[in-house]
């Protein structure tokens, strides 16, 4: 038992570089009460002790801010971070060392009884105020940006943003990759260098466009000179006037 508790400590001192003491996080951290009380309340409900168990994460929830349901299996060395406003339903499963920040909601879709709630696999990443729904898989290693609404699979290592959430290109985007590599972790699931994939689109968009543009006006150069038409400079202005591609560009990002 005490093996167990010095590894959720250590744990938070991996990932938080507010903590200062293994004194103040064992005192005043409400992410690690919750887990602490959590397995109590889900010794319970696994001995069949229903109410007593719903009663104790109910007084958990009271104390911290954080509601685990009692039948939700939660595994080693994850940390909820601040944790106000978590809430992680019954048939939810979170892996090893996952980390969930506050807002977060692991819930279901579904009034029927079963699987109906996410499974995080080991390593995941929920940024703040992210709501995961129903009864989909997070791989290893995926990351959810922050307020992310994911109602589908995320692939392993993969990152998932917006409403609805959208998978990110790990592989394309190298620069996020060596920055998430430099810091050691991604806090909150987001960095400074993410790339959005419908903001990339755009970008394709508006440079595509500014090139047919400027064939466009090569062609009317060219059959204005074939026909030995002369071109007036209301004609050239007109020829000229396109759009700026830089400055949509700049608009975008």
């Amino acid at each position: 038992m005490f093996a167990r508790l010095r590894e959720d400590i250590r744990v938070v001192f991996d990932r938080d570089p507010a903590a200062r003491t293994s004194f103040e996080v064992l005192t005043t951290y409400p992410g690690l009460h919750a887990i602490l009380l959590h397995r109590i309340s889900h010794r319970f409900w696994r001995a069949g002790l229903k109410w007593l168990a719903r009663f104790s994460s109910y007084c958990a929830r009271w104390l911290t801010g954080i509601e685990i349901h009692p039948g939700a299996i939660i595994g080693r060395r994850v940390f909820i971070d601040h944790g106000m406003g978590v809430v992680i339903g019954e048939t939810a499963e979170v892996g090893d060392d996952c980390t969930l920040y506050h807002g977060v909601t692991l819930g279901g879709t579904s009034w029927n009884k079963g699987k109906r709630h996410p499974t995080l696999l080991p390593g995941v990443i929920v940024g703040a105020g992210a709501k995961i729904l129903g009864p989909i898989t997070l791989g290893a290693g995926a990351k959810v940006g922050s307020n992310a609404v994911v109602v589908k699979d995320v692939p392993d290592g993969a990152t998932a943003i917006g409403i609805p959430a959208r998978i990110l290109d790990a592989e394309v985007d190298k620069a996020r990759e060596e920055v998430a590599k430099k810091l050691g972790f991604s806090a909150y699931a987001v960095s400074s260098d993410m790339n959005d994939p419908m903001v990339k689109a755009i970008h394709g968009l508006i440079d595509h466009s500014a090139n047919t543009d400027q064939r466009l006006a090569w062609i009317m150069a060219e059959l204005a000179r074939l026909s030995g038409h002369v071109v007036s400079g209301a004609e050239a202005e007109k020829m000229d006037d396109h759009f700026d591609a830089a400055s949509l560009n700049k608009m975008v990002d």
